[in-house]
């Protein structure tokens, strides 16, 4: 398994590719925004590969003291063969000294495809994430925080969107 920098076209396109089928419209930012802040150095954008494929997406938010894995994606292909897993531990101990923090979606009783949120959660819970107890509305979709090797708390937790993206999107993102 191997993690870097895209490096060609080709790479770019799969990544863009994953993107877009992997996530929900409202969850997704323009994908020139993402571009935006990893030329100014505030975000990674990882390439993925296993066995020389492409395996999946990683783009981070970065700020002083805490990483934000925003979008993380295993390709269908490759998915059930504990490659997430892996890529995800990976990712701890490269981000260790900062730690690592992720949004997903709420398991409330009461949300839609509950048992794809309920698995989602199992996957990072059975990886060494934890819960942050931080519930949160982030442009209006219901989601709650899990860290690694992370203490954060809500107003934290904003700022990293103020610093990246200012305070008109940071106004996006309230506490439930």
């Amino acid at each position: 398994m191997k993690a870097h920098k895209p490096k060609t076209l080709i790479q770019w396109l799969q990544i863009y590719i994953l993107y877009h089928k992997s996530f929900p419209v409202n969850e997704k930012k323009p994908f020139s925004m993402i571009l935006s802040t990893y030329r100014k150095g505030n975000t990674d954008v990882w390439y993925l590969s296993y066995k020389g494929h492409f395996a999946g997406l990683a783009i981070t938010i970065n700020s002083a003291d805490t990483i934000l894995l925003d979008y993380y994606a295993i390709s269908p292909h490759m998915r059930g063969r504990g490659i997430g897993s892996l890529i995800l531990r990976n990712m701890q101990k490269h981000y260790a000294p900062k730690g690592l923090l992720i949004e997903i979606e709420s398991c409330t009783p009461d949300a839609p495809n509950l048992k794809e949120r309920a698995r989602r959660k199992d996957f990072y819970l059975r990886n060494h994430m934890v819960p942050l107890n931080i519930d949160i509305t982030l442009f209006g979709v219901e989601m709650e925080l899990l860290g690694h090797n992370c203490r954060i708390d809500f107003p934290k937790y904003k700022s990293i969107y103020r610093n990246n993206y200012g305070k008109l999107l940071a106004k996006n993102v309230k506490r439930r």
